[in-house]
């Protein structure tokens, strides 16, 4: 037997506003979620069944919403080590290890950081449209390392997609280029879609085809130990969050990231000190992560330090390495 649904009730405190809106601002649930409830019947007020999510609520009408426990997520929990930057019960920061897929798909049906997180959040999951699974509201590549924040409920996931959508979210990556931008600074802007000529790649199209990205970047240290100018360490600030944006935007102004398998090829001096190290990814982190909390708008902001991999890399490319 199932578990019985949650009933939520209590008063319109304003009248005149949209009743998803009102109901959302009272019950915790996000907007969609209260039109799809509302959808399905499980919205009254005065004792009727709500008819439409952009009826004006009267004040001091009573509300109920008879919310469904959430079904069972068809990913597998799995007790996969995570490292927990921070938590509570609306949402969680992780940092994650180069390696780790963030969503079950074709090829990675398990193993992955939301297997990871259903097991590490079983009991706290208020369920994302219906459904006792994490909000996947960003991801970072396999191969990359570093910070990306997860919602536990229906209203974090909204909250926090609004930002990704408004493009407030603050996030900085680590990257390790062949050869030195010039200039050191700049703005790389360029619409990305995905390649025509090879369906695993993404590719800079006119503008009006593929999504608009901007990154904006800086040279924070020349790495010369295999010569003049041979790499760089560089920041890039996202304006957008495109998929492999940092890969593509680097690669066309032709600093492919190292180790990336797909749009850069290392130069022959380079190739004996990723050989060594056994560096086989993208040297990519995402090293800064700040948005607002979307349940109590505080603002949150975390860093992570370099990973050891990336470290070693710089330290044989002639930098001290970053220690943070």
């Amino acid at each position: 037997m199932g578990q019985a649904a949650d009933i939520l009730t209590g008063v319109i405190a304003e009248g005149g506003q949209r009743l998803d809106k009102a109901l959302a601002d009272a019950s915790g649930l996000s907007r969609e979620r209260i039109k799809a409830l509302i959808g399905e019947g499980a919205v009254t007020l005065g004792g009727a069944p709500v008819a439409q999510a952009s009826a004006k609520a009267a004040q001091g009408a009573v509300w109920a919403i008879r919310v469904p426990a959430p079904t069972a997520a068809s990913a597998a929990p799995q007790d996969i080590p995570l490292v927990i930057v921070y938590e509570d019960d609306a949402l969680v920061v992780i940092d994650k290890p180069a390696g780790l897929v963030v969503h079950p798909a074709a090829g990675n049906l398990d193993g992955t950081l939301v297997n990871a997180l259903l097991h590490h959040c079983r009991g706290q999951l208020s369920g994302i449209g219906g459904v006792a699974r994490p909000g996947i509201v960003h991801r970072i590549d396999k191969d990359t390392s570093g910070l990306l924040v997860v919602a536990k409920t229906d209203a974090a996931h909204e909250g926090l997609a609004r930002q990704f959508a408004d493009h407030s979210i603050v996030r900085a990556y680590r990257a390790i280029t062949a050869g030195v931008p010039v200039p050191a600074a700049g703005t790389v802007r360029g619409a990305i879609a995905r390649s025509s000529h090879d369906r695993k790649k993404m590719a800079l199209v006119d503008d009006g085809r593929g999504k608009h990205a901007v990154t904006h970047y800086r040279t924070l240290r020349v790495l010369d130990a295999c010569g003049p100018a041979a790499a760089a360490l560089i920041e890039c600030r996202l304006e957008t969050g495109r998929t492999h944006q940092v890969r593509v935007h680097l690669a066309s102004i032709g600093h492919a990231l190292l180790g990336d398998p797909v749009y850069g090829r290392c130069p022959a001096r380079l190739r004996p000190i990723l050989a060594s190290l056994e560096f086989r990814r993208q040297a990519l982190h995402a090293a800064e992560l700040g948005f607002v909390h979307p349940i109590d708008r505080r603002p949150l902001h975390f860093t992570s330090p370099t990973p050891v991999d990336m470290e070693m890399l710089l330290v044989e490319l002639g930098s001290p390495g970053l220690g943070s």
